[in-house]
């Protein structure tokens, strides 16, 4: 928990930062010209905006108790929600989105659900969540690819080296799917390390439960793995939830009154940017996707307009997101807390 609040707290810092640094490249930008920017946007399109923002944590809950519910364990779209929303609070808020799934499991298992079926149902949504952003990069650079070469050099080695990160990273949560032994051994590793630390009575109890956990687990994965349809369905709210997120700034875009033309460059430009803030390891991508998003966005706006825009998207998707995470987690918690007690 000491770790949690402290990530929160960088976070935060970063977060102060990172709107500093990008409001000071401009002299006439403030606040004000924010406000003026939404108070005189089209409100239907912006409530659209919001509304495919929470789609971000909507469809990852869908992933996830889709999975859960092939299983043997129906959970509800409202605790979907909840593991939904855990991910993207704590995923925001700690190095490489580390701290997101850890959370999520904690609140499916209060839920019931076993912890091999948990992680399981997490490392799939997890290789789905990654094919789905690397494909859409992908796509958006074979198929667009003037915007990508529109980019800074530098901007153009971060998705390169984004598409890299992903590839190895879905490559690593495929091999822990379909060798088990491959997981064991790594926590065998870390039981290892805890004897080093003369964590003796811990590390015993842990050994006693990993051999029941890590049948289950295969049994869990061999189960799924056998069953296209399951990992199709997987990847379609996958893909879902990232394209909400690409959605926001083209309602934005419209909401504002840039035209369809500019809406849909600006979708390309937050697909490239989330591939490429992939490849540096900061508590939600903060400063590298404001970066890419500002560098993109200069193609085809004036040096304000790209700022304003770039602020406003960012506060939609990353900080709306977040925000609305935390808000749904909070309730959550003490949700399940008042139904154990009674």
């Amino acid at each position: 928990m000491k770790k949690k609040i402290l990530w929160a707290l960088i976070s935060f810092l970063i977060a102060g930062l990172t709107i500093w640094a990008v409001a000071s490249q401009s002299r006439s930008f403030s606040p004000a010209v924010l406000w003026d920017e939404l108070r005189h946007a089209h409100k239907g399109w912006l409530l659209c905006a919001l509304a495919a923002m929470f789609g971000f944590i909507f469809f990852e809950g869908m992933a996830i108790i889709r999975v859960t519910d092939r299983l043997g364990y129906r959970r509800s779209p409202a605790s979907g929600i909840v593991y939904g929303a855990s991910d993207v609070y704590f995923s925001a808020i700690t190095p490489s989105a580390s701290g997101g799934q850890p959370v999520c499991a904690w609140f499916m298992m209060r839920d019931g659900i076993p912890g091999a079926t948990t992680t399981v149902t997490l490392l799939i949504t997890l290789v789905m969540y990654t094919l789905s952003l690397l494909l859409t990069g992908l796509l958006a650079m074979l198929f667009y690819f003037p915007v990508f070469a529109a980019f800074s050099p530098l901007a153009r080695l971060m998705i390169i080296l984004g598409c890299l990160v992903l590839l190895v990273l879905g490559l690593f949560f495929v091999a822990l799917l379909k060798e088990p032994r491959i997981l064991t051994r790594i926590c065998n590793a870390f039981l290892r390390l805890l004897k080093k630390l003369r964590l003796l009575r811990a590390a015993e109890k842990l050994q006693d439960r990993l051999d029941t956990v890590m049948e289950e687990y295969a049994l869990c994965s061999k189960m799924l793995l056998g069953k296209g349809n399951v990992l199709a369905e997987s990847f379609f709210w996958n893909l879902c939830q990232r394209l909400s997120y690409y959605l926001v700034p083209f309602l934005l875009f419209l909401a504002t009154g840039k035209g369809a033309a500019m809406a849909g460059k600006a979708t390309l430009i937050q697909c490239l940017a989330c591939v490429g803030s992939n490849c540096i390891p900061i508590p939600g991508a903060m400063g590298a996707a404001d970066f890419m998003l500002l560098d993109g966005f200069r193609q085809f706006l004036s040096e304000d307009a790209a700022i304003t825009m770039e602020m406003l998207c960012r506060g939609v998707t990353f900080y709306g997101s977040v925000s609305t995470g935390l808000i749904i987690v909070i309730i959550g918690y003490f949700a399940g807390r008042k139904r154990k007690t009674k």
